[in-house]
């Protein structure tokens, strides 16, 4: 009896003074378990693994520390009203084929905030051009002045103040209009009835040439073709001698035009301009 007294009087001094080594501590049922009493330090020594799979509420955190969203500290267990940034986005440019010349363009879009940096990238050489001069005409909508001097495809590149920018694809086209090497003005004078042979009418970069006003002489046709087109046929139908006006317009392969105005002239000849006495 005396040695299980002594027995537990060495547990119970172990168990206040010093440590207890248990597998499994269980509450009485409908009791809870506490852990040291306030003021006390709950250590778990490093190495160590606290495991539960019982989670947490945001009630219980409160007080107990912070973290920091975008620079704003904020309490574990609390809330925080985080201001959203827009970027800005692309629909359309007017016009989407430039020449090298200082063009002024509209870009259509949205969440614009004044004044965006506007940038044309070539889409083969990524060499960058910065607008001459962008106009915040509203958050949908930015009129741009670009003088980019090498011909090619651009991407744009459009940046609010705030540094949210957004970049399109491949959208603006630089390329040079047709130009006229054919001079204006008078084709030549055939006589009634006759071949005109072959007129050619060149006009650089272009792909295609059609007639958008006046008349050709009858007999007339013009064969479109690339770079160059011909006038063909033989004169029939003139009455009188008559000067024949009409514009051709050449289109390049981006759809830019140049147009020009040329004359032919049909001469009958005395025999067919009346009787002389």
């Amino acid at each position: 009896m005396a040695q299980k007294k002594q027995e537990l009087e060495e547990c119970l001094y172990n168990i206040n003074m010093s440590e207890v080594k248990v597998n499994k501590i269980s509450p009485r049922s409908g009791t809870n378990v506490q852990l040291g009493d306030s003021g006390d330090t709950i250590t778990i020594p490093a190495g160590a693994t606290f495991a539960g799979t019982q989670n947490i509420s945001n009630s219980a955190l409160t007080g107990s520390g912070q973290i920091t969203i975008n620079g704003q500290a904020v309490a574990l267990g609390g809330s925080i009203t985080l201001t959203t940034e827009s970027r800005p986005t692309f629909t359309s440019i007017t016009p989407n084929v430039i020449e090298n010349a200082q063009t002024t363009c509209v870009i259509a879009g949205g969440s614009f905030v004044s004044v965006p940096l506007v940038t044309a990238i070539n889409s083969t050489t990524g060499a960058r051009v910065s607008a001459d001069e962008v106009a915040y005409n509203s958050a949908s909508q930015i009129t741009v002045k670009f003088t980019l001097p090498v011909d090619g495809t651009y991407l744009l590149y459009i940046e609010n103040p705030d540094g949210n920018a957004v970049q399109t694809s491949a959208v603006l086209t630089v390329s040079d209009a047709p130009a006229w090497q054919t001079a204006a003005g008078s084709l030549g004078s055939f006589a009634g009835g006759t071949s005109f042979g072959t007129i050619t009418l060149t006009a650089t970069n272009s792909v295609s040439m059609a007639k958008t006003s006046g008349t050709f002489p009858g007999g007339m046709t013009l064969n479109s073709g690339s770079g160059s087109s011909t006038l063909t046929g033989t004169e029939t139908g003139a009455t009188a001698d008559t000067t024949y006006t009409f514009t051709i317009r050449a289109t390049d392969a981006q759809g830019q035009t140049a147009d020009r105005q040329f004359t032919v002239t049909i001469n009958l000849g005395a025999n067919n301009s009346g009787q002389f006495n």
